[in-house]
C-alpha cells in the first residue's frame, strides 16, 4: 500500500481584507526621505478610520503594526520590515478651523499646512509647524518640536486608533508627553489631532513662519537625502555642537556622510545602504562619548530588520 505524499505546510494567514489598498512586499525607499531600506511585508492605505479599525481589529493579535507618515524621520532598515506598515491617504489629511482658536487636523497633513492654515485664520502660536517636515500624526506620536515649541504645547486631543482595532479620543495628557516622546502604544495609529493657538495677526504669524523658512533654508540641507535631525539634544547641550567638537563634520562611510552644513543631520550621496546610515550615526555617537563622556539619543526613528548577510536568507 502506498504512502500517500506529506501533506505541504499551510501559507501562512495574510492581514485581514481592506477598503483601501493593500500591497505585499510593497517599496518604502520610494518615498523615505533617505531613500534607502527594503520592503515592508504589507503597506496598508484605509480608506477611512472605520476602514482602518475594522482592518486593525481582525489581524492577528501577533502581526505587528506601525505607521508611517513621509518618512522624513526614519531609517528602514534594508532587510525591510516584517508585519503591517499602515499609510494614512489624503482623505486623513484634511485641516478644520474650529471655534476657540482651534485646528482640527488629520494625522497625514502636514506641518506646514497646517500652520499656514493657522496663519490665514490669524491662530499664532503654531508657526513652528512649518519647520517640521513632517506629518501630524508622527508629530503628535514623537511630540515632534523645533524652535522652542512642540506638540505638548498645542495639543487638546488626539484621535487614535487602537492595535485592537477601538477608535478612542484620548485627552493630551494621557499621552504623556516628554521630550521627542510620548507614551502612545505600539500599533496604534493616530488618526487626527485637535489643536490650540491663540490670537494674532496674519502679517506677523506669516513674518515669523518666513523667519522659520528662512532659517532652515540657511543652517539645513534641506536639498539633500536626509532624515532630518538625527540625535536628541542631551539637557543643557545641543547634539550638532558635541558632533563637531568630537571632529564628525563631514564624516563619511561610503556614500552616508554626517553633513558638514549643520552636523546632526546625515546624508546619502546617492549610493548609501541603510546599514551604512545607521553605522555612521553609532560611529558618531562613539566619538562624541570618547570625546565628551555623553551619549547621544536617537532622534530618529530605526525600524526593520537588517539585510541578512550574502548568500543567507532569511
Amino acid at each position: 500500500m502506498s504512502q500517500a505524499a506529506p501533506r505541504a505546510p499551510a501559507a501562512p494567514a495574510g492581514p485581514a481584507p481592506l477598503a483601501g489598498s493593500l500591497e505585499a512586499g510593497a517599496a518604502l525607499a520610494d518615498f523615505i526621505w533617505f531613500r534607502t531600506g527594503g520592503p515592508a511585508e504589507w503597506l496598508a492605505r484605509p480608506r477611512d478610520r472605520a476602514d482602518l479599525a475594522g482592518f486593525l481589529g481582525a489581524l492577528p493579535a501577533d502581526m505587528p503594526v506601525m505607521a508611517v507618515g513621509v518618512g522624513s524621520n526614519l531609517i528602514v532598515r534594508d532587510g525591510g520590515v516584517p508585519g503591517v506598515v499602515i499609510r494614512l491617504p489624503k482623505s486623513f489629511a484634511t485641516v478644520t478651523v474650529e471655534p476657540g482658536l482651534r485646528l482640527r487636523a488629520g494625522a497625514a497633513a502636514m506641518g506646514i499646512t497646517v500652520a499656514s492654515a493657522a496663519r490665514d485664520a490669524g491662530i499664532a502660536g503654531l508657526e513652528f509647524l512649518r519647520g517640521i517636515p513632517g506629518t501630524i500624526g508622527g508629530a503628535v506620536r514623537m511630540n515632534g518640536g523645533a524652535y522652542g515649541r512642540d506638540m505638548a504645547d498645542l495639543l487638546i486631543e488626539a484621535t487614535v486608533v487602537t492595535r485592537a482595532g477601538a477608535i478612542e479620543t484620548w485627552p493630551a495628557a494621557r499621552l504623556g508627553y516628554s521630550y521627542r516622546h510620548s507614551a502612545l502604544p505600539e500599533g496604534a495609529v493616530v488618526v487626527e489631532a485637535l489643536l490650540q493657538g491663540g490670537a494674532g495677526t496674519v502679517a506677523a504669524i506669516a513674518a515669523e513662519m518666513d523667519r522659520i523658512a528662512a532659517e532652515r533654508e540657511a543652517s539645513q540641507p534641506l536639498r539633500a537625502r536626509t532624515g532630518g535631525s538625527t540625535f536628541k539634544n542631551p539637557p543643557g547641550a545641543k547634539a550638532w555642537a558635541l558632533i563637531d567638537a568630537a571632529g564628525c563634520r563631514g564624516l563619511r562611510r561610503g556614500d552616508a556622510q554626517v553633513s558638514e552644513k549643520h552636523c546632526n543631520f546625515l546624508l546619502n550621496l546617492g549610493g548609501a545602504s541603510s546599514a551604512d546610515i545607521e553605522a555612521l550615526g553609532e560611529e558618531v555617537r562613539g566619538r562624541v562619548l570618547a570625546h565628551a563622556g555623553v551619549t547621544l539619543e536617537w532622534e530618529i526613528q530605526r525600524i526593520g530588520r537588517a539585510a541578512a548577510p550574502e548568500g543567507e536568507t532569511r
